[in-house]
């Protein structure tokens, strides 16, 4: 029996490594400033003040420390039928998006993420919820990633 939600023969193509440094920053940035909040109510003088700021940082600590493998996690793999993307270390997720279910593939690069020279794909299909990213992705590769997806999302919608 097999604890895990791999699918036998998969190779998955990860995102790269480099993501981790955004991911990290956004994630310590958030906590410090939620920490620095918290400090005013220092001034009541109450013991829990203390207590509080002090779980925040170290919810803090532990949420930066695992982004390197939560980083690590993502892929994605070009199937026959469809794209598949993991996510995850203790919720796994697995989304199948079909080639000609596509109907939008979006390259984004924000300013810190293209700093690193990275992109982040974004899939839309007909349904409100099917929304799927890939961050991370390396430029170039996205762009070819992207050409690839158009190409076989035509192909695939022409014989509906």
């Amino acid at each position: 029996m097999t604890t895990r939600l791999d699918l036998d023969g998969a190779t998955w193509t990860r995102i790269s490594p480099k993501y981790k440094w955004p991911e990290m920053g956004s994630y310590a940035l958030s906590g410090l400033v939620v920490a620095a909040l918290s400090a005013f109510t220092w001034f009541s003088g109450q013991w829990w003040s203390y207590a509080l700021t002090a779980a925040i940082l170290v919810v803090t600590i532990l949420v930066v420390a695992f982004v390197p493998r939560r980083v690590r996690a993502i892929g994605y793999q070009l199937r026959e039928d469809d794209l598949l993307v993991r996510h995850g270390i203790l919720f796994l997720r697995f989304v199948a998006v079909p080639y000609g279910r596509m109907q939008l593939i979006d390259v984004n690069r924000g300013p810190i993420v293209r700093a690193l020279g990275l992109s982040d794909l974004k899939f839309v299909t007909a349904a409100a919820s099917s929304a799927v990213t890939i961050p991370g992705v390396p430029a170039a590769e996205a762009e070819k990633l992207r050409d690839r997806l158009v190409e076989l999302a035509e192909s695939r919608r022409a014989g509906l």
